[in-house]
């Protein structure tokens, strides 16, 4: 859940600045930089962890470091999508398939114990399925449906 900070961080910033600036919050342009601002950071983080990134991927997919490169481009190709009103839906929409198709990564992580940062198998396991991901995946989907569809 550490990375939920970076998006309501960047939500509560956004909404003060756009406060100060206009003299009101702006809820549709914070809400959008704050998942903007989350998917670039993990799509950069591809770049970062690819090793441990690449065990994440079931074995049945060929070209593990492809796909990694790949969805970091995607993630950062999508956090700039967001910021684009005559994009924004669509983005929306595309994104919130691709949360649900990486929860199989997810899955497949916490099922080997991965550790992404480290690149072995010394990850939480299951308990950080159940207690963290899934949790975050929701918020993530639900946030990303209401700032770029919902209220869009």
């Amino acid at each position: 859940m550490k990375l939920l900070t970076i998006l309501f961080a960047t939500f509560i910033l956004a909404l003060v600045g756009t406060y100060i600036a206009q003299g009101k919050p702006d809820f549709l342009f914070s809400g959008n930089l704050g998942m903007a601002v989350f998917i670039v950071f993990t799509g950069f983080s591809h770049f970062k962890f690819q090793k441990g990134m690449a065990m994440m991927i079931p074995d049945f997919i060929p070209g593990k470091m492809f796909w990694v490169y790949c969805t970091g481009f995607l993630e950062i190709v999508a956090g700039i999508g967001l910021m684009i009103p005559s994009i924004r839906e669509i983005t929306a929409i595309l994104l919130i398939i691709f949360y649900v198709l990486i929860f199989m990564a997810n899955i497949n992580s916490s099922r080997k114990n991965i550790n992404i940062f480290k690149a072995d198998y010394t990850g939480p396991g299951m308990s950080y399925l159940y207690r963290e991901r899934i949790p975050m995946q929701i918020i993530l989907i639900v946030w990303t449906w209401y700032f770029g569809i919902y209220i869009n």
